[in-house]
């Protein structure tokens, strides 16, 4: 494998969901046939069940982790090798909840790795779309310890002590691991996570499959797992504007900045990260540039920039708004 890297685009990761629906398809336009409904996709991916493959150039067919191991910190940049190896940090997906998820909590780094040899899981949501009245659920709503979190549990009150937010397209939650949550019916969102598939589900709303099964709950895994602290605000708050980077999320596995473009040139400049950068494209279309070679970008697709490359053009004829994530030491 002597190839030349470049930003790499790969091939999506559809999963089909008990609550899942059909915007994956009518709205960012990934054709999920022949799933019945689509309710996440995998873009970039490095969990060993489901790595992902490039879709462009000459490096196609490859595997993430393959990849890695042969470009190493050209790759990923030096202090993010040094600190993951071949281990791809972050995993990107698209979710449409159709219905209401269930709730569940993930464990942090400690927990994650002593009972599952795997990353914890803190992650952040962008709402892309939200139908009218559509709400999700972070965190706690009121002063809460174990006793009274169990008490509500096995009364089935637990919903009486969560946090429940109405949410509108745009809108950002940060979800530290520990952080009780689920997605509520009727909302497309863009998450970034690190690399973890550890879900403890608490309650599934008493849901059966197709088989006429209630799905696994880790209701006692779960006690071990949660923040019970309240916040006063668990939604990011942030000031949208337009031809400027605006910093959304900033924490020990990532930082992503949203940047909501109408001028047809911008310069981006990496020289200051140690790491790779991924872009996941929002709205519009653009094509990126770097060195003397281009790749086209458009709504629903995600690349992986290399950290190789310190300078990058973005060329627009409509606009675009494009995440953008990478971790920073």
């Amino acid at each position: 494998m002597n190839e030349q890297l470049y930003p790499l685009k790969f091939k999506t990761i559809f999963k089909d969901k008990i609550w899942g629906g059909e915007k994956i398809n009518t709205h960012l336009g990934k054709n999920f046939s022949p799933l019945p409904n689509c309710g996440e996709t995998w873009e970039i991916s490095g969990v060993a069940s489901d790595v992902s493959l490039v879709s462009n150039g000459a490096l196609l067919g490859k595997c993430l982790v393959e990849i890695i191991a042969v470009y190493k910190e050209r790759l990923l940049g030096k202090s993010v090798y040094n600190r993951f190896g071949n281990s791809f940090p972050l995993l990107i997906k698209f979710i449409d909840a159709n219905e209401d998820l269930s709730i569940q909590v993930h464990p942090n780094d400690v927990l994650a790795k002593k009972r599952h040899n795997s990353f914890g899981k803190t992650e952040m949501w962008y709402v892309i779309q939200a139908d009218e009245g559509a709400s999700l659920i972070s965190g706690f709503n009121q002063v809460v310890d174990r006793e009274t979190y169990l008490t509500k549990f096995n009364s089935g009150r637990l919903t009486d002590i969560l946090n429940k937010e109405k949410v509108a397209a745009g809108d950002v939650f940060f979800l530290p691991a520990g952080r009780v949550h689920t997605i509520g019916k009727g909302l497309l969102i863009a998450e970034i996570q690190q690399t973890s598939d550890i879900t403890y589900r608490i309650y599934d709303f008493d849901r059966i499959d197709n088989e006429g099964n209630k799905r696994e709950l880790h209701v006692e895994e779960a006690l071990d797992a949660i923040d019970f602290k309240h916040y006063d605000n668990y939604k990011t708050n942030y000031s949208p504007s337009q031809n400027t980077p605006i910093e959304l999320v900033k924490c020990p596995y990532f930082t992503t900045n949203l940047l909501d473009y109408t001028q047809q040139y911008t310069f981006r400049d990496y020289t200051a990260l140690d790491s790779f950068v991924i872009h996941i494209c929002l709205a519009g279309a653009y094509t990126l540039k770097y060195e003397n070679e281009e790749i086209d970008v458009k709504m629903g697709e995600c690349v992986l920039i290399p950290a190789m490359f310190k300078n990058i053009e973005i060329k627009s004829n409509k606009g675009f708004k494009i995440l953008e994530s990478y971790i920073e030491e």
